[in-house]
């Protein structure tokens, strides 16, 4: 392991180029020097962001902490604003602070640059957030971008307009070099390779980009269409569009009404068929992969063997964005399709089509979290989270049973891959509506979000998922209050009876689903407090167990915990280099999952192992790594126990003792800087 890696941000590389805007790119990286926060504000279409994005690219060597893109456009609750900002910083604080306290604290001491994208419908929110951040972080630069002004405390507003346009008096030859001609130009050409602008056509294209008043996404509709029109054939219907509407608004059409009417030209040129697949993916608030549009959007008349091509045409047509094997809508072209979704009168049935998708995913994803699919499945619900998130929305909005069995569903994510703190709020939120207390479903919910809380450190919490599944009463709930309760009682240091509670469970494997799972959790607990209690022989036998069970499922998570408890016990019996083959294969599949605080366990066993096998100082690089993942993860270390920060600190008076003060000092102050996923990949 080599110096300090740091991450420099998750800002995209972008496909097409930036054309103009030399100037408002000069003052917007003034006015960010000087205040700290600018809103780029403008109209729909008129590139906000991609002017916020191209100047984060000129100022990416000042911010040694990284540039990191925040979109909004697809969170519906501002509650969650905290937690979307937290998730692009991969900051997985899963404790029950305030996130903004986490927010705080994390860029504190940082110098970095967030893009807050697509503000205006949660401009309250932003509003209040943005100073908030700036306060407690000298360091941090903010550009948020939005229709309006937030009307923040010490914010710049900085309007952007559309790019300039050749005037009428402005002879052909000369127009070549305007903005707006050199942007259609540019997407013409990315449009139809062959396409040339030449002398002739100059006059033509001048007027093309009057007409659209030179909004850079009316620009880039219009260039598309090379691909099936001729330039003259696309300047004759537009000039007859503008027309029409300047019969019936005398006046210059204002800015939004030239961006409405040239979507509306790229609507009146799809197919029936394309136009109705754009309103029914309006329903997507995010990217989405062609198996959901197959799901969601066919239907009388699109028949689901006809959706690839369908969205082909519109990757064509500018309207759908292709992003590898995602898709998108911009957000002015969902709303347009939105519009008439509603006109069409099948708002409603989509909804119930984009929940009942991602209700399926949930339902498909819950008995793969102890088998093959484990890893799979993880990726698969990360991706689509953003619209996971509309599905229990919607449902928690409707007061949908739904959310209580689909929040259920996705234990696994929320416990295990870094999301217990959105985890919990879902849960507690399906569990407390109308319908929750005779669900089916209740059970699995509880002894999800007891999981979720004891993971999280609130045991005050865990006793009341445990209470509600005692007064519940069956013998499901009975094995769920059981399993929380002796796995309560381990983290609080009362080892015996933990082991009470967790041998007198009797899960049955074979039924799988929730049993499944408690008989993997309760191998996992009942290993660790067989190393609490020190009966080290007991406890690698039950690795064993474990290891050989994941490995028969194809699992990773449990195999992980299994090479934790091996390492452990390997290291209580002096097999050295056991203990580190154990803790790298814990480590590394932990890594997988995205599991911090598994990640967190397995850096404190190699730390131990390393150090012990006779290299101290990486064993202290080590400790240090690892606390930097409990510090942002729960905010303490080894959960608070008491046996795991007794075996910590022993591990730390022992690298002292061998490399003294200083060395390991400085070894510590290393290992927290340090990038933990890149410089443990």
């Amino acid at each position: 392991m080599g110096s300090p890696v740091q991450r420099r941000g998750n800002v995209p590389v972008e496909a097409a180029s930036f054309v103009g805007r030399t100037g408002e790119l000069a003052e917007i990286q003034q006015l960010l020097e000087a205040a700290r926060h600018v809103t780029i504000t403008g109209a729909g279409g008129v590139g906000k962001t991609r002017t916020a994005l191209e100047v984060a690219r000129h100022l990416h060597d000042r911010f040694p902490d990284g540039i990191w893109l925040v979109r909004l456009s697809e969170l519906r609750d501002g509650a969650l604003l905290p937690h979307t900002i937290a998730r692009e910083l991969e900051l997985q604080d899963q404790t029950f602070r305030p996130m903004m306290d986490v927010l705080a604290d994390y860029l504190a001491e940082r110098r970095c640059l967030l893009i807050l994208d697509t503000c205006e419908h949660l401009l309250d929110t932003c509003a209040l957030l943005v100073p908030a951040l700036l306060k407690g972080a000298p360091e941090l630069h903010v550009i948020t971008t939005s229709r309006q002004p937030l009307h923040a405390q010490g914010e710049n507003a900085f309007t952007i307009a559309p790019l300039a346009v050749p005037g009428d008096d402005v002879p052909a030859a000369d127009t070549r070099d305007c903005d707006a001609v050199r942007l259609f130009a540019d997407r013409a050409r990315a449009a139809a390779p062959a396409f040339r602008l030449t002398e002739g056509d100059l006059a033509m294209v001048a007027r093309l980009c009057r007409l659209l008043d030179g909004l850079p996404l009316a620009l880039e509709l219009a260039a598309a269409q090379l691909r099936t029109l001729e330039l003259e054939e696309i300047a004759v219907r537009l000039d007859d569009r503008f027309a029409v509407l300047n019969q019936t608004s005398p006046s210059v059409p204002l800015r939004h009404e030239t961006l409405r009417a040239a979507i509306g030209w790229s609507h009146e040129l799809c197919t029936p068929q394309e136009r109705l697949l754009w309103a029914r993916a309006s329903v997507f608030a995010g990217s989405f992969t062609l198996e959901a549009a197959r799901q969601v959007c066919a239907g009388d008349p699109i028949d689901v063997t006809d959706v690839p091509e369908i969205i082909a045409a519109l990757v064509d047509k500018s309207i759908v964005l292709r992003e590898g094997s995602r898709y998108r809508l911009l957000d002015t072209i969902r709303e347009y399709g939105a519009y008439w979704l509603a006109e069409l009168g099948e708002e409603h049935r989509m909804w119930e089509r984009h929940r009942d998708h991602y209700l399926t995913m949930a339902r498909q994803a819950f008995p793969q979290w102890a088998r093959s699919g484990q890893v799979i499945w993880y990726h698969r619900i990360a991706d689509d989270h953003t619209e996971i998130r509309v599905a229990l929305e919607t449902c928690l909005a409707e007061a949908d049973p739904t959310a209580l069995e689909m929040a259920g569903a996705l234990w696994f994510f929320w416990f295990t891959c870094g999301f217990q703190r959105e985890g919990r709020s879902y849960l507690e939120r399906a569990l407390a509506l109308p319908t929750a207390q005779g669900d089916p479903f209740r059970v699995r919910a509880l002894w999800a979000h007891g999981c979720v809380v004891l993971a999280q450190g609130d045991l005050a919490a865990a006793d009341q998922s445990i209470d509600a599944c005692r007064l519940i009463g069956t013998p499901e709930a009975e094995q769920a209050a059981d399993y929380l309760e002796g796995t309560s009682c381990s983290i609080r240091a009362q080892p015996d009876e933990a082991l009470r509670l967790l041998l007198g469970l009797n899960p049955v494997l074979e039924r799988g689903g929730v049993d499944e799972a408690i008989w993997m959790l309760r191998q996992a607990a009942l290993a660790f407090t067989r190393v609490v209690r020190g009966e080290l022989g007991e406890a690698s036998a039950l690795a064993q167990a474990i290891r050989t069970e994941g490995l028969r499922r194809g699992e990773c998570k449990f195999l992980s915990f299994g090479h934790y408890i091996q390492a452990l016990a390997d290291l209580g019996f002096g097999d050295f280099e056991g203990s580190l083959r154990h803790a790298r294969e814990a480590l590394d599949g932990n890594r997988r999952l995205g599991d911090s605080w598994g990640m967190a366990l397995a850096l404190d066993a190699l730390a131990m192992a390393t150090a012990a096998s006779g290299d101290p100082a990486r064993g202290a690089l080590f400790l240090g790594i690892g606390e930097q993942l409990w510090r942002r993860t729960y905010g303490r270390s080894q959960f608070g126990s008491p046996e795991l920060t007794a075996a910590r600190q022993g591990c730390e008076a022992q690298i002292r003792a061998a490399i003294g003060d200083a060395a390991t000092d400085a070894a510590l102050a290393t290992g927290m800087r340090t990038d933990p996923v890149e410089a443990l990949a």
